[in-house]
């Protein structure tokens, strides 16, 4: 028996006040995401001092961020197309809040540590309001609103650490969670008030061993990767964590091909529109934080090393907010590039462009304004890729599962970063020199940490060449009255 035609939902009044303030507080929302994943980075060297922790132990307050964000990210929006993106976006949220408060009531390195895990969770507030965007607004506004929300990683990852580093100087350390804990309610509240929740939903049971089976994978491989050049590559804890990863990750693949309703669906990602966007971005996440990584230890290190400027970590921050700038004004000019010519093309193009900033950091690492032009460049490409990607997404998948498939390649470039800063950590590493009685890397490892990162950004580029033209027109959401209500229509894929 044919099932009865859903009721289409009355089109949402845009005129007012809540409806136009819906991008601006989801761009506040991805905004005060990245300032989260950043503010800790001044504190670390005084954590030590001020937990009574070791400074491996205290590593763990960036490394269990990242691990949870790895993890809650797909988790995350694969509930959100199955029970409300704007639901699990305010869950995200409250769980970053949350951890703020407790950063600011204690000093225990457990509970810190804890904390900062529960803040991971914010990192899915990006592909959920990508998805929200897509589902609310016309065709004529959405590119441009995905192209500020996706620029939002490098702007809040721009402002968070000179800000954090301005009110570490003049105040006490608890005062900085504070604040990101106000921020985080009023982030709550706005979203409570000017973002509706989408009615476009995916019926079915959620796939918990699919959930478990990924966290699982994921925890190995990106521990792996992240303590890999502290444990030593070698060491057997290290590598039965690979072997482990492999194998859980094996038997996840094994079960989402034979589950009815899978975490990811893995046919869906087999095909090349989605397969090749999610290599990209993985690429393009490398390639992008090697920049903010070397940028910040180089313009740092001691003027005695006979390239450093002996920076303090405010006038580090200063260095990279040109780059967070230029991301918050290029955001509309990559949207017009991707409906000029494609997202696709705008992807390749900005992975190019990042690999020509590279180019100016290996032609000149001694000036200042060389750095900093250099870093701005390669923040001009991170724009312009990172705003195409989840338009490539959105043209590949249903409307059901863009949440979820947004979330994949956030984890892709989340795996791209973690790879990231264990080559260069490693590549700093092997060309060190001594600097009054101290190892510093040398100014050769900062160029070879440049040119890896270019070669990532340039295969990057290649990678997205690769991706088979764009369909049109878009698929679009059915609007319908009911909480369970199913978009129809699957991306067509190109022969």
């Amino acid at each position: 028996m044919a099932s009865p035609a859903p009721t289409p939902r009355p089109p949402r009044d845009t005129t007012g006040l809540r409806a136009r303030l819906t991008i601006p507080v989801l761009a506040y929302c991805g905004i005060l995401m990245a300032v989260m994943q950043t503010v800790v980075v001044p504190l670390l060297p005084d954590l030590p001092r001020l937990t009574g922790a070791s400074a491996s132990t205290v590593s763990w307050m960036v490394t269990a961020s990242l691990l949870a964000g790895a993890v809650l990210t797909p988790v995350l929006g694969r509930a959100g197309d199955m029970y409300g993106k704007r639901r699990v976006l305010l869950l995200s949220l409250a769980l970053m809040t949350a951890g703020s408060v407790i950063c600011s009531l204690t000093a225990d390195i457990a509970l810190l540590i804890t904390a900062r895990a529960l803040q991971g969770a914010a990192v899915s507030v990006v592909p959920l309001s990508i998805s929200i965007l897509r589902d609310e607004l016309p065709p004529e506004r959405r590119n441009g609103a995905v192209a500020l929300m996706s620029s939002t990683v490098g702007i809040g990852a721009a402002l968070g650490l000179p800000a954090a580093a301005l009110i570490i100087q003049y105040a006490n350390w608890h005062a900085m969670f504070w604040v990101t804990a106000g921020l985080g309610t009023t982030g709550v509240l706005l979203i409570r008030w000017a973002v509706p929740e989408s009615p476009v939903r995916e019926s079915g049971r959620f796939d918990v061993t699919g959930a478990l089976g990924l966290a699982a994978g994921l925890v190995c491989l990106l521990l792996a990767v992240s303590q890999g050049g502290e444990w030593g590559w070698g060491s057997a804890p290290i590598l039965g964590l690979f072997a482990g990863a492999a194998l859980v990750l094996a038997l996840w693949w094994r079960h989402q091909l034979r589950a009815q309703r899978p975490l990811v669906d893995l046919r869906l990602v087999s095909r090349p529109r989605v397969g090749l966007s999610h290599v990209a971005a993985l690429l393009t996440g490398f390639a992008f934080y090697a920049n903010t990584l070397v940028t910040a230890q180089l313009v740092q290190a001691a003027e005695a090393s006979g390239y450093g400027l002996g920076l303090s970590i405010v006038q580090t921050g200063l260095v990279l907010l040109p780059s967070g700038v230029v991301m918050l004004l290029l955001s509309p000019v990559s949207a017009r590039i991707s409906a000029a010519r494609g997202p696709r093309i705008t992807l390749a193009l900005g992975a190019a462009v990042i690999a020509a900033g590279y180019g100016v950091r290996i032609a000149d690492s001694r000036s200042l304004v060389m750095i900093m032009v250099g870093a701005t460049v390669v923040s001009v490409g991170t724009t312009l890729a990172y705003s195409a990607l989840p338009a490539l997404i959105l043209r590949a998948v249903p409307a059901t599962q863009t949440a979820s498939a947004n979330g994949v390649n956030v984890l892709m470039r989340t795996v791209g970063q973690a790879v990231s800063s264990a080559a260069v950590a490693a590549v700093l590493v092997h060309h060190t020199s001594l600097v009054d009685g101290l190892p510093l890397p040398t100014l050769h490892g900062y160029l070879v940490a440049f040119s890896v990162a270019a070669a990532v950004a340039l295969a990057g580029s290649a990678v997205a060449l690769l991706i088979p033209g764009d369909p049109a027109p878009e698929n679009e959401p059915v609007r319908t009255e009911g909480a369970r209500s199913v978009a129809d229509g699957t991306a067509k894929e190109d022969a």
